[in-house]
């Protein structure tokens, strides 16, 4: 029998969940957690010759996890140990282990929530953190606590934050030493203008020469495997010996048990391999790991709504979970395809933070609640957008309570959109959306000029196309590989169905589009009629399609992917749809009403009756304004363009301008803020008062907008207003002289030098603080002399003055003695 690193642990796993109903294991890969440990926990007494259910994160590991285990009772899978997995079961009625994938323990757990004849469930490789996983121990949790106070947890993983998950899980905690061998890490620079598939075929090589036994590379996705296959393919002629074999999640079954298998005795493999192979599965041979450093995951966009796989970079603990690969049976070498001094993520961010949360939701509003015992909770927001796509679905009511379309799409087991489309489509076109389900989960299968293709139905016909002819197509224009995986998802959407047959031919026009709106109601398009290439969707964005464009003309659209960009999304893929359809199928969304708008260039309100399906206009007509409600259109407009678009006369600007300094002078006084940014915070406040019976901004009256500034004010505020921050002071020739307010800058007062005789100090405002700044002038009226200290000026720089001016200006008083000459502002002073 072999012996594994976690055998000697195997007793202490079992004496300590006889004591505690939950424990954290942490084992690195190859230790043997995987398949060891669950055969056994098989003859515990707490099991009771109940089941054991063990969660592999990847179709892959899960087939290959109950194959070992078959092969180490002697038996064929299917008997004491099974596996279940998306479409495919293999089980008997003497299965005591079964090896699920994540999403199968919810179905599992909402048909039956004590979850009977179940004894333990085990969450292999929990540190993966995805979506399906978290909600199945939060669930399991919530069960064990209320339910079934018997039921046995055990979580394991390579990388996990031990200490954390122990203390959330309030459980044990044991570690396994593993078993491995020294990794030397080297990071090979890469060369000018070298893609990463280019670095790492020539690293390959490099690892071969430098290394015994088997390669395995970790690359983000198929098509760069399938790229970097190719560039491998001459290496493998020249070499009989050496054989390049990918492993991805696309794969037929018998192509990854071929992957996972043995080589023939002899042969050197370069493993071509997702990150399905960091970890879960068994990988012999293998003495060298190259490592891309970059994996595809989920990543929900807000904006768009979608979900889509992105290229990200990998996380610390997955790089060293990668690497310890080749260390596996002796010592070996990992390369590294970045540069040493980029500093890796510690660990991979859960997918619950930034996946699309729709199932999620529909899965809590079947539990009745969200209150679990979560290990990281789904964020506010993203719940709270996925539960109004629900309700937009009939999945929910309003109250987030589940509906019965909502249970039955549970049962369907496609995300809510997809599953939504599903069981709206008629019988009679039940193959197709089978089709269209496997489509809309895969990546698009056209290759070459047709791969940029955003008519969706052209991988609807490649698929019927392959499926009636099988092959006879276009060298190059279809992956035959990514189509027999699409038809392998299509015929297990057909079971679920109950279809009986496959769709073949060429679907109609619109059958494609008039099925998957049902999916996508608020990404119905609608063409705009002064640019073919620009649409408004129903739920208010605007997209638009690429000038290539195989959809061009198509007045509707319902858009299948698209790119958020900053002013219109980009339209990826889409299909066209029949208006008829919306008219019968979505009749609450077609509705009439009066609408009112700012129009820039006659500076007026508008108003019109439009008729709509959501947010998208299908007719209008103008109609006279009521003056009463174009107080909103009128706001925002002033909103948009700023408070310029007001009518401000020269008195209003001014008020502001002094409201303004007192509030910078003397807090205490409280006067409210006048800036742009707090006016336009406040317009309900303060303007719209004033707004009443108005359709255009310039037919406000001149004083208005003073009246509504000095409305601001109270009594007092209004007396220190005055007080402090004057309109005018008046000088010593007794006129009145207007003081300029400037934000930031003391107030400017502009005055002929003669009406000062006899002024000694420069006034001052504010409470006595702030020196007026003086413009002192000619009797032309031309500036002399700007300063803010009079008494120097008449000192210092007055007599110089007199000397210039006097003779320029004979008939204007030019005193020897400034300090008690009487003021004048007339060319000669009065007799007294």
């Amino acid at each position: 029998m072999t012996v594994f690193p976690i055998t000697p642990l195997l007793p202490g796993i079992r004496a300590s969940l006889a004591d505690h109903p939950r424990l954290v294991l942490e084992a690195p890969p190859g230790a043997g957690k995987t398949t060891q440990v669950p055969l056994a926990l098989l003859d515990q007494p707490w099991l009771a010759g109940g089941k054991i259910l063990m969660l592999e994160p990847r179709r892959i590991a899960a087939r290959a996890a109950a194959q070992y285990m078959a092969q180490q009772l002697g038996e064929a899978v299917g008997q004491t140990v099974g596996y279940r997995i998306r479409f495919e079961a293999k089980v008997g009625p003497a299965t005591r282990i079964e090896v699920i994938t994540e999403g199968v323990l919810t179905r599992l757990i909402q048909r039956d929530p004590e979850l009977a004849g179940i004894g333990a469930i085990v969450f292999d490789e929990f540190h993966e953190r995805h979506l399906a996983g978290d909600l199945g121990a939060a669930l399991a949790l919530d069960i064990q606590a209320t339910l079934r106070p018997d039921l046995r947890l055990l979580l394991m993983s390579a990388t996990l934050d031990g200490e954390r998950i122990a203390q959330w899980l309030d459980a044990p905690r044991i570690t396994s030493p593993g078993r491995s061998f020294p990794v030397h890490i080297v990071h090979p620079p890469a060369r000018a203008q070298e893609s990463v598939e280019q670095q790492l075929a020539r690293v390959t090589r490099l690892a071969l020469q430098e290394n015994a036994g088997d390669v395995l590379a970790f690359l983000p996705g198929r098509r760069e495997i399938a790229r970097t296959q190719a560039l491998l393919a001459a290496l493998a002629d020249d070499c009989p010996a050496l054989e390049i074999v990918p492993l991805h999640g696309e794969l037929s079954l018998a192509e990854q048990q071929a992957a996972l298998s043995d080589a023939e005795p002899g042969t050197r493999r370069v493993v071509l391999a997702t990150n399905v192979a960091e970890s879960s599965i068994t990988l012999p041979g293998i003495r060298a790991v190259i490592d891309s450093g970059l994996a595809r995951e989920p990543r929900f966009d807000p904006n768009s709504g979608f979900s889509r796989l992105e290229t990200v970079n990998i996380s610390q603990a997955s790089a060293d979970q990668r690497a310890g690969r080749a260390g596996r049976v002796a010592a070996g070498t990992a390369y590294r395809l970045w540069p040493q001094s980029r500093r890796l993520e510690t660990a991979r961010t859960p997918e619950i933070a930034q996946a699309d949360l729709s199932g999620l939701a529909l899965e809590l509003a079947a539990w009745g609640s969200a209150a679990l015992p979560w290990l990281d909770p789904p964020p506010p927001g993203a719940l709270a957008q996925a539960r109004e796509l629900l309700r937009a679905l009939a999945a929910v009511d309003n109250d987030h309570r589940i509906t019965a379309l909502g249970r039955d799409l549970l049962e369907l087991g496609a995300t809510p959109r997809l599953g939504a489309a599903a069981l709206r489509a008629p019988a009679t076109l039940r193959p197709l959306i089978a089709d269209l389900l496997a489509l809309m989960e895969a990546r698009s299968p056209l290759r070459g000029e047709q791969s940029r293709s955003d008519d969706f139905r052209d991988r609807v016909t490649a698929l019927h196309a392959w499926r009636d002819r099988r092959g006879a197509l276009a060298r190059g224009a279809v992956d035959a590989g990514a189509l027999a995986a699409i038809e392998q998802a299509s015929k297990g959407w057909r079971r679920r169905l109950d279809v009986h047959t496959s769709a073949s031919g060429t679907p109609g026009s619109h059958a494609v589009g008039d099925l998957l709106l049902h999916a996508f109601p608020d990404r119905v398009a609608h063409r705009s009629g002064s640019d073919p290439l620009r649409y408004t969707l129903a739920n208010g964005r605007g997209a638009r399609l690429h000038e290539n464009t195989a959809l061009h003309g198509e007045p509707w659209l319902v858009a299948l992917d698209l790119r958020h960009e900053a002013r219109d999304s980009l339209i990826l893929a889409a299909a066209p749809l029949d208006p008829d359809v919306l008219e019968r199928d979505y009749p609450e969304q077609f509705t009439r009403q009066r609408t009112q708008r700012w129009n820039d260039e006659r500076g007026a309100v508008e108003a019109f009756e439009e008729r709509r399906f959501g947010a998208i206009v299908l007719e209008r007509r103008s109609v006279l304004v009521d003056a009463r409600d174009a107080l909103p259109a009128l706001l925002a407009a002033v909103r948009s363009g700023g408070l310029d678009l007001l009518p401000w006369s020269e008195s209003a600007r001014r008020l502001r301008a002094r409201m303004q300094a007192l509030r910078a002078w003397m807090p205490a006084l409280g006067l409210p803020d006048v800036a742009d940014t707090a006016l336009l915070a406040t317009l309900e406040q303060w303007l719209a008062p004033y707004l009443d019976g108005v359709h255009r901004l310039d037919a406000l009256r001149a004083d208005t907008l003073s009246q509504a500034l000095s409305a601001m004010l109270d009594h007092a505020q209004r007396q220190a207003l005055d007080q402090h921050a004057p309109e005018s002071l008046t000088v010593p020739s007794g006129q009145q002289r207007r003081l300029d307010y400037v934000p930031g800058e003391p107030p400017v007062l502009a005055v002929k030098l003669q009406e000062l005789f006899g002024l000694a100090d420069t006034p001052r405002i504010g409470g006595g603080r702030i020196p007026v700044t003086l413009h002192l002038l000619s009797p032309a009226g031309r500036p002399i002399q700007v300063t803010q200290d009079l008494h120097g000026f008449w000192q210092r720089t007055y007599p110089e003055v007199r000397r210039e001016l006097k003779g320029r200006y004979p008939r204007h008083p030019w005193p020897d003695d400034p300090w008690t000459a009487p003021p004048t502002h007339r060319a000669k002073p009065r007799p007294r």
